[in-house]
């Protein structure tokens, strides 16, 4: 799969990424634009994965990314025991229609 760059730098999606993927966990849904959401989607659900392996180098490769203390608890003490029967699919993006201004059509990532 490529990866989608959104017409940013390295430095700045990568920041980007790990910020949505934290809101979303502590969160449980975020509203944003479809390719943000279709990018980010992918990350969390690796973050489900870790989060439902439960061991300390899966809890330091979580923490290696997200940007809270919380959302780490968070994943690791509700998410991911919430989905351990669960193979996949963890996320859901739901379509919202054009955003005001600039017309960039409007998603919303939540839990499923």
């Amino acid at each position: 799969m490529k990866a989608r760059k959104l017409d940013r730098r390295i430095d700045h999606r990568r920041w980007l990424f790990r910020h949505l993927v934290t809101q979303v966990v502590l969160r449980g849904r975020v509203r944003t634009t479809l390719a943000k959401a279709k990018a980010v989607r992918p990350i969390a659900e690796h973050m489900v994965t870790l989060a439902k392996r439960g061991d300390l180098h899966a809890r330091r490769q979580a923490a290696a990314f997200l940007t809270d203390r919380e959302a780490l608890r968070k994943l690791f003490a509700e998410v991911g025991p919430k989905y351990a029967g669960r193979q996949g699919g963890y996320l859901r993006i739901v379509r919202l229609g054009p955003r005001r201004g600039d017309a960039a059509p409007m998603s919303i990532i939540e839990w499923v």
